[in-house]
């Protein structure tokens, strides 16, 4: 059972408005089920919907707790938003989600709404995962947008904190795959130069020694098949500098197929560059708290688009 009186402002009210506005979960049809039923009583006595409130009236409901309940607000957006996502992996704790090419990570001035966070989020909201008011999943990790490949997004704080302290100590090792123009001679070695970004300009380029604007850049490459005039190749990013797997092999005289920014030849069958982040591997040195279960495993995309009919991919 459950008591209220009725406050000053409510003085003269109707007895079913207060009711819908003070219970919500009652609809009408159970409103007048349960004065029917005499459970619904004012100052003691069996209520009735068109009764006239006082301020000071003792309303008693003898009707189950889970009606009392705080009703969770419905997001709008994400309650109808038809998301489309291709899980990688997920657990309590994270979501690995397989971004294509095109996608945003997260708005920006021109899109706002169709981007991987509101299609995670979504995914998450309408099978229940997300509550009102509490942690809203994050992504933890971003790639450009015409570059495909794993996003981590974590479902938890606690998740959140741990992963992005991973990421900022290199305990999280991303692995790219892509098709570089020509033979790559020799076939894997690592590149090494500094990142240098041009004020106005969305490209870097890589400066062979150090300058004050540079940032240090460091790729493990290895190449894994070559066909058609194009090399297949495995990169592993020991550092993480915008565009540093397409400006280094672009240096060496490798631009990725379909990389017109960075010197590739136009092709009209490939508009964007063939960079799929394809796997990531959890190689924790110090305590990962919550996520621990996920030291030394890999996660990786089978299906990367411009691999799947090369010769000599298997797809791991």
């Amino acid at each position: 059972m459950k008591a209220f009186t009725v406050q000053k402002e409510d003085d003269g009210r109707r007895l079913d408005k207060w009711i819908k506005s003070h219970v919500p979960a009652l609809n009408n049809a159970l409103v007048q089920k349960f004065l029917r039923l005499k459970r619904i009583k004012r100052n003691g006595k069996p209520a009735h919907a068109d009764d006239r409130l006082m301020a000071g009236d003792e309303l008693n409901f003898y009707i189950e707790d889970e009606f009392f309940a705080p009703v969770q607000k419905k997001d709008k957006l994400l309650d109808k938003f038809i998301y489309s996502v291709n899980i990688v992996y997920e657990d309590e704790n994270i979501l690995l989600l397989d971004k294509k090419p095109g996608l945003l990570c997260h708005p920006d001035e021109n899109e706002k709404v169709n981007t991987l966070l509101t299609h995670a989020r979504a995914y998450l909201y309408q099978k229940g995962e997300m509550k009102d008011g509490g942690f809203q999943p994050v992504l933890v990790n971003r790639i450009d947008r015409f570059t495909g490949g794993i996003v981590i997004c974590a479902k938890t704080e606690e998740a959140m904190h741990i992963l992005s302290d991973k990421i900022r100590t290199h305990e999280i090792e991303k692995a790219y795959l892509c098709l570089a123009e020509g033979r790559i001679q020799p076939p894997g070695g690592t590149l090494k130069g500094y990142i240098v970004k041009t004020p106005g300009k969305s490209r870097v380029r890589v400066s062979k020694t150090q300058v004050p604007s540079g940032q240090y850049a460091e790729t493990i490459y290895k190449t894994l098949s070559f066909d058609k005039g194009r090399s297949l190749v495995e990169c592993v990013l020991v550092t993480g500098r915008t565009h540093q797997i397409r400006a280094q092999l672009s240096d060496i005289g490798h631009p990725l197929w379909g990389d017109t920014a960075y010197g590739a030849k136009p092709d009209g069958e490939r508009h964007y560059q063939a960079l799929y982040s394809y796997k990531i591997t959890f190689r924790f040195a110090t305590d990962a708290g919550a996520l621990s279960y996920l030291n030394n495993k890999s996660m990786y995309v089978k299906n990367v688009p411009f691999a799947r009919n090369f010769r000599g991919w298997t797809g791991e």
